[in-house]
């Protein structure tokens, strides 16, 4: 039995009084969704542990199983692994936003976003005026850039720029004198409204192989345009299956995508993670019209695709979030999500929709901690 995770990052919302109360999941045409939700089982999952900040690198690693009291060191080492810097001995990396400001305040986290050319153009401008032996700016992908402080702290208060839209800026900077030194001195020098916002900083960290913990798989890739999930898979001993025009944004490659999980998983992969950006991009931008889109083009040119191709080759399929990015908060919150998970054999329950009212009474309740990932694997 092979296994795929469809991951819809930030797809759950609240209801919004625009769409006669509903959320956006319940709104969107999911025929595919539904219909897996109908034919498998479903519930909820808590995937930010207690104490732990409700963002992407967090939820994630939970999902995969991984106990975050152990691995977790931010999203800087995540975005290193993933642009193949190698961490050394005193390294501490820490994630390097281009944010746009705008009359003082952050205007968006994401510098009204910038393509990768432009930002990494950027980005190694900056290494260049600001860089030394002990500052190195990284480029990343589109506005997700890496900052490297050799002997750095990673006991600092960093505020995440999504967290903050319309906040007065000076009013957020890190308790670190360093890094908002940086911040200011970046407005010197990048275009007028643009800025560096360095948050989540840690240390390399240490995670066993999905291939040791789960002997299920033999072979594993993720899927995803976003550094963060990429540096996740590597840790995790997953390859990294690029896609051409995969972009983290509404315009993804959604197509490519599907056809880069079908052939893996129809040739040697036994398990796919498949990442999607978009629904937290319009989550953030508190762009309601786009978030509903975003939702049914996960379902019909991702799950529709990969379910019609896959679906008598022996195939388990989870969908779910990995936390709300509620589009009248433009942030993530910390709440149990939905899933599903689909094969050919496994016992239905009650459940004829897949939304976050729905699965609450799912057959396998509310679960935590590694329960998803060994409920998952188990089939």
């Amino acid at each position: 039995m092979k296994h795929i995770i469809i991951l819809g990052d930030g797809m759950a919302d609240h209801a919004v009084e625009r769409l006669g109360g509903k959320t956006p999941l319940q709104y969107a045409k999911t025929p595919y969704m539904d219909m897996l939700a109908k034919q498998g089982r479903t519930g909820l999952l808590k995937t930010v542990p207690h104490g732990f900040p409700p963002g992407s690198e967090v939820a994630n690693t939970a999902i995969l199983g991984y106990d975050l009291e152990k691995v977790y060191e931010g999203r800087g080492p995540l975005e290193a692994a993933s642009i193949g810097y190698e961490m050394q001995p005193g390294d501490m990396a820490i994630r390097c936003n281009l944010i746009a400001i705008e009359d003082g305040k952050i205007k968006n986290h994401h510098a009204n976003h910038i393509t990768t050319q432009e930002g990494t153009r950027l980005i190694r401008l900056l290494d260049e005026k600001l860089g030394n032996d002990k500052i190195k700016f990284v480029p990343g992908i589109q506005y997700r850039h890496l900052l490297v402080i050799k002997g750095g702290n990673k006991n600092i208060v960093c505020n995440p720029p999504h967290d903050h839209p319309n906040e007065e800026w000076r009013g957020l900077l890190p308790s670190d004198e360093l890094l908002s030194e940086l911040i200011i001195k970046s407005q010197e020098i990048l275009p007028e409204g643009l800025s560096i916002w360095p948050w989540s900083p840690g240390y390399r960290p240490s995670m066993t192989p999905l291939t040791v913990t789960y002997p299920q798989i033999k072979k594993g890739s993720v899927i995803t345009a976003v550094d963060l999930i990429r540096g996740i898979g590597h840790y995790a001993g997953l390859r990294c299956i690029e896609v051409e025009g995969a972009t983290g944004l509404a315009d993804t490659n959604y197509e490519g995508k599907a056809k880069a999980a079908i052939d893996a998983l129809k040739g040697d992969d036994d398990f796919v993670f498949l990442h999607v950006e978009a629904s937290d991009e319009a989550g953030h931008d508190g762009d309601l019209e786009l978030k509903v889109k975003t939702i049914e083009y996960l379902d019909s040119r991702i799950i529709g695709p990969i379910y019609e191709a896959l679906k008598d080759e022996g195939i388990t399929i989870a969908v779910l979030p990995d936390h709300p990015t509620p589009v009248e908060i433009r942030t993530h919150v910390d709440e149990p999500i939905p899933f599903l998970i689909w094969n050919k054999t496994i016992d239905a329950d009650d459940v004829q929709t897949f939304d976050e009212i729905a699965c609450k009474k799912g057959g396998f309740g509310t679960l935590k901690n590694d329960e998803f990932m060994k409920a998952f694997m188990a089939l």
